[in-house]
């Protein structure tokens, strides 16, 4: 109020040397440009401090609302990013633990596999020989049979061919004493 103050009594003093008593207009530009131009300057800087102030005020509130909100949204992106990495390390010791189940059992089912296959392989020669001796026990019984059926032949071929009453009474006997030795 005191800047208007001055530029009244300015005002006053310049039309006051122009001869004029008191108040009175100047239609001198340079002498009145440079007043209404102070006045003007001093209206704007009066009345459009509070609209400038509170516009800048606005403004820095604003933006200081927008870094604290993209700040905001940096600690959110940076916490979940640690979640997803402390997810992907617990998935990828979970995937080794797998793998390493995997590779056991695997071990587990071939020496399976193995001690099967080893066991069917004692059977097959365990019933190889059984049928071996099966087959060796059967040719054996055969070959007596024809054995015994050979010496019945000849001996009914010998016995056919004459045997005389003293080696018919020596056979007789020894079948005897072969029969009642043998019971």
């Amino acid at each position: 109020m005191g800047t208007f103050l001055f530029l009244a009594t300015y005002q006053y003093l310049v039309a006051t040397e122009a001869g004029h008593d008191g108040f009175g207009l100047n239609f001198d530009i340079f002498d009145t440009n440079i007043i209404n131009l102070a006045i003007l300057v001093y209206v704007l800087i009066y009345f459009g401090r509070k609209f400038l102030g509170n516009t800048l005020n606005e403004r820095s509130q604003k933006i200081a609302g927008a870094i604290s909100e993209a700040e905001g949204r940096q600690k959110k992106a940076a916490e979940a990013l640690a979640v997803q990495q402390q997810k992907l390390t617990r998935a990828q010791e979970e995937a080794v633990q797998i793998r390493k189940r995997a590779e056991e059992n695997a071990q587990k089912a071939k020496a399976a596999i193995a001690a099967k296959t080893a066991a069917d392989i004692e059977r097959l020669k365990e019933t190889a020989a059984k049928d071996l001796g099966s087959q060796q026990e059967k040719a054996m019984a055969e070959l007596k049979q024809r054995a015994i059926a050979l010496a019945l032949e000849r001996v009914e071929t010998r016995l056919k061919a004459g045997l005389n009453p003293q080696q018919e009474q020596e056979l007789i006997n020894r079948s005897i004493a072969n029969l009642g030795g043998g019971s």
